[in-house]
């Protein structure tokens, strides 16, 4: 069997930050225990997964507050830096919620899309004949209660549009004919700070993509 080469392009859920109540500064969860890690583990040797996890990172929005965030600018190149791929895993629209956006959670999901549609789109890359790799689309799972106050405030009203990423999310796949898998079907944000992630979110939810890469290639 070709060795599969899968690329996880997501934010501070998927660089593996841990969660503190004071909201931070914070650490990284170690190689293993991040879910991109679970997920190599249960893949196995057939399988290479490659980490593009960057905190506060958005799907196609420009932060005020740090320039570096905008995921559809940084996307492309990390495609054509990777290839050749086979799947790209996207998990993003946590931060477009922040108050200061006012993002609606369709206007999440057209961010989304058009992640879903830079994927589609890099055949190529710069100077190869490599092919697209598939996608698959994960909702990140419903924010839960946040006991920091300027927490509370970065994500006024992002609990509310946070649970509708499963619909939404499910609908945009469909529609663009790629996979899709609700990370909220599988886990809760069980972190102290209604944002991130536990070890044991971490592990359950690497578990579920694991499972679900199996049934895209069949093994």
């Amino acid at each position: 069997m070709t060795e599969k080469r899968i690329m996880c392009f997501g934010d501070s859920l998927t660089w593996g930050w841990v969660p503190v109540i004071e909201g931070v500064p914070t650490t990284r969860y170690p190689a293993d225990v991040r879910w991109t890690g679970v997920l190599q583990s249960e893949l196995g040797q057939a399988f290479t997964v490659i980490e593009e996890g960057l905190s506060a990172r958005t799907t196609m929005l420009s932060d005020p507050t740090d320039p570096r965030l905008d995921g559809s600018a940084y996307l492309p190149s990390a495609l054509a830096s990777h290839l050749p791929l086979d799947l790209v895993i996207l998990m993003l629209g946590t931060n477009d919620t922040k108050a200061y956006f006012h993002r609606t959670p369709f206007e999440i999901a057209a961010g989304m899309s058009k992640l879903v549609g830079q994927v589609l789109g890099s055949a190529g890359g710069v100077g190869t004949i490599y092919p697209a790799p598939q996608v698959l689309v994960v909702a990140p799972p419903p924010l839960t209660p946040m006991p920091h106050a300027y927490f509370q405030s970065l994500f006024g009203g992002a609990h509310e549009k946070s649970a509708q990423f499963g619909k939404l999310y499910g609908d945009l796949a469909d529609f663009m004919k790629v996979h899709f898998l609700d990370a909220g079907k599988v886990i809760s944000t069980d972190g102290v700070d209604g944002i991130h992630f536990t070890e044991g979110n971490n592990r359950d939810l690497g578990k579920a993509i694991a499972a679900k890469v199996g049934q895209i290639f069949a093994v």
